[in-house]
């Protein structure tokens, strides 16, 4: 279906990757005027932007070898929490110094260090550090393996990296923006006489239609994927390079600690285990990573590391239940000869006219606590690409549900609804759970609870399908955390299956395959932190599903 590239374009800017830096740049772009499409292939917050840490921090130890990450960071961290204050939590942190020869000393080294955070900590709305004693630090958490001398509290603030990612995208199309998940750019097109880019052409992967989109400019925010996108556009090797690096951690199934706890691992690298909203996540790794980015996966050596590390610290992690792993791989960008811990995570625009594609811009590097401002550089360039665009607003202007405070048990009581549902559905949503309360007052059946161990009613599921681009069980999984507790979805894939495709009336027997393919990845999640009986276990329990739905592998392959 080819284009004239001479007709006018379609929109003013194609952003290519539906993670936090692709959002951001479709809402910001669409806050100034102009016209977008986004297209994402797998996803929103596919990649590295719903598999982090989930913490807006300001990243003390880059004050180490590069100090303007941690600024950046903590200045764009106040933003957020001015735009997006729902969806922000605060963890305190703890850092214990283990008795030694040179206790003392490290203990006061970090002492000063953490003077030295101090003074970003307004730009966030930080605490200021705390020198804690053996008896402060026992009492704060008697978990801890009591051979420490002292140590150093401060915050960080947490964050629901998908949700984030599902507000952006969910703004950029109030303002205009046409945003498409599941679907694969196939190409970028560029003209024969100057090589400028001026459009993709894409293809939706459940459905298999084809189209062409035409621009004034394209933008790449693919993250781990860049090097990828920009072969698509026919670009030289190593035009838009990144280094990815695979991090991966562990779910719990409680909050085991009301703090997080740094540790350090065998080879001296900083870990942590941090309370996470109703659960509790020990990570990360940081390793080069070579694999296949759709099919990112922890392994039990990785677990085993982590798990080592902390139980150091904190020995009751031993008896603690994990509930399974997630994965995903940081862009950096790339530097050869340093370790994985020390590359930057500074972010850069590269205008693709130097190696002879102008109108192509690819972003890479970058964190999830600064992607406001990397967002707002890429989109000052395409303004003045574009030759038009109003000044930036995504500092001021709220996301979805950030501009009203909603009481929760106000709203449970208006829809009669559980309260820890409504908390939940208010951290998720803000104020925009209202839309999700008028759902159930008209249909009062809309309050019945799909997933107990979150909980997620079925008004929201409903809801996530209709507005937030939900497609999929997992696409509703991202934005809702269905599935994702203790039961691991058994109790509530096959319901929400079923609701996903009544709300995009398709066959029933569609709903099944995607929560059977949900609970699959689910289970290939948690074996490598549960070992080889659960996974038995598991495999049981899936065959078990299998039989009862009466779905097996031939009536997958055809509707696949």
């Amino acid at each position: 279906m080819p284009r004239d590239p001479n007709d006018k374009p379609d929109v003013d800017v194609i952003v290519i990757g539906g993670g936090v830096n692709g959002t951001g740049v479709a809402r910001d772009a669409a806050l100034r005027g102009l016209e977008v499409a986004l297209f994402e292939r797998n996803d929103l917050a596919f990649g590295a932007s719903g598999n982090s840490s989930g913490m807006i921090h300001g990243g003390p130890r880059y004050l180490t070898y590069d100090p303007s990450v941690t600024e950046s960071s903590c200045l764009d961290s106040g933003y957020i929490q001015a735009i997006a204050p729902h969806l922000l939590f605060r963890i305190p942190f703890l850092f214990p110094v283990a008795t030694g020869p040179a206790a003392r000393v490290m203990l006061a080294l970090m002492d000063g260090f953490f003077e030295a955070y101090d003074q970003y900590q307004p730009l966030k709305r930080g605490k200021p550090h705390a020198r804690l004693s053996a008896d402060d630090l026992r009492a704060l958490e008697p978990g801890l393996r009591g051979d420490v001398v002292g140590g150093v509290t401060f915050d960080e603030w947490g964050i629901d990296g998908a949700r984030l990612v599902a507000a952006n995208a969910v703004d950029a199309r109030r303002c205009g923006a046409r945003v498409s998940n599941h679907t694969a750019v196939q190409r970028v097109l560029r003209r024969e006489d100057s090589g400028a880019a001026y459009g993709v052409e894409v293809r939706d992967r459940l459905t298999g239609k084809l189209d062409v989109v035409t621009a004034r400019v394209v933008v790449s925010a693919t993250g781990a994927w860049s090097q990828i996108t920009t072969g698509l556009a026919r670009l030289p090797d190593r035009s838009a390079p990144v280094r990815g690096g695979k991090g991966i951690h562990i779910v719990y199934d409680r909050r085991l600690t009301n703090y997080a706890i740094v540790a350090r691992t065998i080879d001296g690298r900083q870990i942590f285990l941090e309370p996470w909203q109703n659960m509790s996540i020990l990570g990360t790794t940081d390793d080069d990573y070579y694999g296949d980015l759709d099919d990112v996966c922890a392994t039990e050596d990785e677990v085993r590391y982590l798990e080592q590390a902390i139980a150091k610290v904190f020995p009751a992690i031993k008896g603690a239940r994990a509930m399974g792993t997630y994965a995903g791989v940081r862009p950096s960008l790339f530097a050869w000869g340093k370790i994985e811990d020390k590359l930057s995570r500074e972010h850069e625009v590269i205008d693709h006219a130097a190696h002879g594609a102008p109108g192509m811009l690819s972003m890479v590097g970058g964190k999830l606590a600064s992607y406001r401002l990397f967002a707002e550089e890429a989109t000052d360039v395409v303004a003045r690409l574009v030759g038009r665009g109003d000044a930036c607003s995504t500092h001021t202007r709220p996301l979805p549900g950030g501009d009203g405070v909603v009481e929760p048990f106000a709203l449970a009581e208006r829809i009669g609804c559980d309260a820890v549902a409504a908390r939940r559905l208010v951290y998720r949503h803000g104020g925009d759970a209202e839309r999700v309360c008028e759902r159930v007052l008209r249909r009062p059946a809309e309050r019945a609870v799909v997933c107990p161990c979150e909980p997620v009613l079925e008004a929201e599921v409903r809801h996530v399908v209709r507005h937030e681009f939900a497609r999929t069980v997992a696409d509703v999984s991202r934005r809702t955390r269905l599935g994702l507790g203790a039961c691991g979805g058994y109790r509530c894939a096959l319901r929400c299956g079923q609701i996903v495709a009544d709300e995009q009336g398709l066959p029933p027997r569609v709903g099944r395959l995607h929560a059977l393919q949900f609970l699959e990845a689910q289970a290939a999640r948690r074996a490598p932190a549960l070992g080889a009986v659960q996974a038995r276990q598991e495999a049981i329990g899936l065959a078990s599903l299998r039989a009862e739905v009466g779905l097996g592998r031939r009536e997958e392959d055809e509707d696949a």
